[in-house]
Order: structure tokens, then sequence, then C-alpha cells
């Protein structure tokens, strides 16, 4: 039934504009439908990836563990190395969370732009209408 009501909106459709806009509005319309789903499974799949290196990294750990414990080595780190291992992990986590700031904020600021230009576009439209019509105008007055 949906498909009749399309092809009897094409027909009536009687210019290729009609057609062609009627086109990219049900273009958008899938677009608009089919991105959440997109960014729910690129989410998925970078939590598992995040997991993975973490299980990753903690298995070399342990099988690193595992081994220096059963040759007798030493695993004991003096107090100023264990001050720097945690300071450079600070700085390394500071880092990463700054660097997320400026992301989000970039991204923010493109949204912003984007719904401002959205916002705009048929103004520009209009003048791009007036400026059409006022080329056109002197070529269809008869004298």
């Amino acid at each position: 039934m949906a498909m009749n009501t399309q092809i009897a909106q094409t027909n009536q459709a009687g210019n290729v504009y009609s057609m062609y806009k009627q086109n990219v509005q049900k273009y958008f319309e899938n677009v608009t439908k089919n991105v959440p789903q997109y960014f729910q499974s690129m989410t998925h799949l970078q939590e598992e990836c995040v997991k993975a290196c973490e299980k990753t990294i903690d298995a070399s750990i342990s099988m690193q563990q595992e081994f220096a414990k059963k040759n007798g080595f030493s695993t004991e780190i003096p107090d100023a190395m264990k001050t720097t291992f945690v300071d450079i992990n600070k700085q390394v986590v500071q880092a990463n969370t700054v660097q997320n700031q400026i992301v989000k904020t970039t991204i923010d600021a493109t949204v912003q732009n984007i719904k401002t230009f959205n916002d705009n576009v048929n103004a520009f439209a209009d003048l791009n209408k007036n400026i059409v019509q006022s080329w056109i105008t002197p070529f269809t007055q008869k004298n």
C-alpha cells in the first residue's frame, strides 16, 4: 500500500524539482533513522576495543609477574621510582582529559556553526532568488 502511495505522489509531482525534492526528503528520512543505530554500533565497537586492550595488557602483566615469581626475580622497586610512575600516570590521565575536553568543545562549536547555517539557509536561498529574479527581469520585459 505504501508503494502505491509513493507512485501516486511521484506521478502527481509534475516536474523534475518536485520529484527531486521528494527523493531527497526520503533519503534524509532514511539517514535520520539510521544514524542513531550507526553511532550505537560504533560506540559498542569502541567499548569492546577498549576492553580488549585492557584485558590484553592485564594478561601480559600477569604472565610477566608469574614468570618473575617462578624464576625468583625481584619485582620490588624503589620508592622514588614508584612516585615517578604515579606522577607520569597522573600526567597522562590529565593530558587525556584535557584532550577530550578540547575535542568536545570543538565538536560543540561545529554543531553550533551548523545550527547557525541551518537557521540562515532559507535567508540565503531568498537572497539568491532575489538576485536571480533581478537578472531575469530585464530580459523578460517586453519592449
